[in-house]
């Protein structure tokens, strides 16, 4: 399911706007204004367009991965075996979901075809931090389908660590998966079985350690 709808995910979390200094953003205006400027990259970008990797995996790079939270991400994806993970294993995992997702995020991409977002009403309070941003996308001859954002306000600016899309969550859609490699070969087995997944899906590499 996330698979289908990773471009959807990508569209409300590039990062291009988010370059310039200056006061924090808040949540809802950091969702809409970067999506506006990605929905136009993908329409205007004729290597993009023409199907390059490397410029979609660059795109992914280095305007999506700062709006993650991966520690959080894997954390949460984990369950209560975070709890049981060394520090090592804890950067090995995160390391190796981050790519997961990324790589999702980059084959997604050349998939655009002008689908568009409605903003639904936001309320939040002056203390809070962390907060739901909910959306709505319209494809083209299909039914529109809500994707919400949960976020985090961190020192740098506000985090996303999980992304429901109709109503599923992102991260527990993988905690199933994680905890039966867990039983089937501890931590070190899911580490092991990640680093295959990404090694079959393998593209152009991204750089970067997890936030």
């Amino acid at each position: 399911m996330f698979k289908r709808y990773a471009l959807l995910l990508l569209m409300a979390l590039t990062a291009g706007a988010m370059a310039q200094t200056g006061a924090m953003k808040a949540p809802d205006a950091l969702v809409r204004d970067v999506t506006e400027e990605v929905l136009g990259t993908l329409r205007s970008d004729p290597s993009i367009k023409a199907g390059d990797a490397n410029k979609t995996a660059e795109l992914v790079e280095t305007r999506v991965l700062p709006h993650f939270n991966f520690t959080r991400m894997t954390a949460l994806a984990l369950g209560k075996e975070w709890r049981a993970t060394t520090p090592e294993q804890k950067k090995l995992l995160t390391d190796e979901f981050r790519t997961l997702l990324v790589r999702t995020y980059s084959n997604a991409l050349t998939s655009y075809r002008n689908q568009t977002i409605d903003y639904r009403p936001f309320k939040m309070g002056p203390a809070d931090t962390d907060v739901t941003v909910r959306t709505q996308i319209n494809q083209p001859g299909g039914r529109p389908i809500p994707l919400d954002y949960a976020l985090e306000k961190q020192d740098a600016g506000w985090k996303v660590y999980d992304v429901m899309v109709a109503g599923v969550s992102l991260v527990t859609n993988y905690r199933e998966t994680f905890a039966a490699e867990i039983r089937a070969g501890g931590i070190d087995g899911l580490v092991k079985s990640l680093r295959a997944k990404n090694a079959t899906n393998a593209g152009p590499a991204t750089s970067g350690s997890a936030k």
